[in-house]
């Protein structure tokens, strides 16, 4: 089956950014949170990935795992990674809290927004790759540009929102929240050509960073893969590609690179 060029979907958010990368016109002068790479048409993938741009903080939110998820009805739940493409200085994201608490304390922090004080907010830089697993109680930065891979369950549970006028999920996001310090170390691809991101033995997905050289390539891997273009133009099964796109491949596929090329590519 050829590669499918996925569709490229602009959504608006109160947090997020009119000055967006040039590989997305059509996000220009309007206040662009997220651009998602979903389908193709009538279909639902497994996963998503998107593009994420912040100018204020995200809401402090969390995530159920797939058991947890079934058991509210849903398809499953919702694990996540994110790689840094650009931070302002002193941009930030929040990842587990300073110290481990009990689902009493968490909710009344959400409450009196005391929540705020309790995370921990790591500094960040380009090239920053952070695993965020269902139940870890986090929230994105602001001045932050991230690409996002995840489990394509529509399902967060707000816990602190910073006063905006939106609904909270104190019930399911505390019973699903493990509320305690984020201990996996980042992973810095800056200067690095290849690298395992992500393996199927702690997350629901794999993740690889490449770096084609100039000329042709066979991505010969079996089953469903996502590939994302970080830089670099150039074919795929004879259908030109660009950066800030993103393609679903169900089969073999032959690559052509015209220049040096990074990419994403993620897998089940």
């Amino acid at each position: 089956m050829p590669a499918t060029k996925l569709a490229t979907k602009y959504v608006e958010k109160p947090w997020g950014r009119t000055d967006l990368p040039g590989f997305f016109p059509d996000g220009a002068g309007r206040q662009i949170g997220e651009v998602w790479f979903d389908g193709p048409e009538g279909r639902h993938p497994p996963l998503l990935v998107k593009y994420i741009f912040t100018s204020e903080r995200l809401s402090i939110q969390v995530h159920p795992n797939d058991a947890e998820g079934q058991d509210r009805g849903l398809p499953g739940g919702k694990s996540e990674c994110w790689l840094i493409l650009d931070a302002e200085p002193g941009a930030t994201l929040g990842m587990g809290t300073l110290a481990p608490l009990d689902g009493e304390t968490l909710r009344a922090a959400s409450l009196d927004g005391g929540i705020e004080t309790l995370m921990d907010w790591k500094p960040v830089k380009p090239g920053d790759f952070f695993y965020i697993p269902a139940g870890t109680v986090h929230a994105i930065g602001a001045g932050v540009t991230l690409v996002e891979v995840q489990q394509n369950v529509d399902v967060t549970y707000r816990l602190y929102d910073y006063g905006r006028p939106r609904e909270l999920h104190l019930v399911d996001g505390v019973a699903v929240s493990i509320a305690q310090p984020y201990v996996r170390p980042p992973v810095t691809i800056a200067q690095r050509d290849k690298a395992l991101l992500l393996d199927r033995d702690e997350a629901p997905f794999r993740l690889d960073l490449v770096t084609f050289a100039s000329g042709s390539h066979e991505l010969d891997d079996a089953g469903e893969r996502w590939f994302i273009p970080l830089s670099g133009h150039g074919t795929i099964d004879g259908a030109r590609w660009e950066a800030g796109q993103c393609w679903l491949l169900e089969g073999p596929a032959a690559l052509a690179v015209a220049d040096g090329t990074r990419a994403l590519i993620a897998s089940l």
